[in-house]
């Protein structure tokens, strides 16, 4: 096994708290795909953000519409997951739900 470079390197928010496309507010699960995208559950924002290699902010792949229990909406996500189909589903924590989204970026 190699040696470890211990300083990291920012590929999602590190632009303090908040709700800008640069930021994130209690980040609490990530997936990375082939693809070096970072998928976040943001929240205290109340989305799931995708971060592109090398992008200097992320896309509102779900929610991003405020708490909420709309459909369009989501009340601190606290996980993600992928299937073999293109979709992905989120852990909707304080809605009590899980919901499936289609992967469409």
């Amino acid at each position: 096994m190699g040696e470890y470079n211990n300083k990291g390197i920012v590929v999602a928010g590190g632009n303090g708290q908040g709700n800008k496309l640069n930021q994130l507010n209690s980040p609490s699960f990530i997936f990375v795909d082939e693809d070096q995208c970072v998928y976040v559950s943001n929240g205290g924002n109340h989305r799931v953000m995708n971060w592109r290699k090398d992008a200097k902010e992320g896309i509102i792949v779900a929610g991003g519409n405020g708490e909420g229990g709309n459909l369009n909406q989501l009340n601190s996500p606290t996980g993600l997951s992928f299937d073999d189909e293109g979709n992905f589903y989120v852990v909707d924590c304080w809605n009590h739900r899980i919901q499936k989204y289609l992967i469409d970026i």
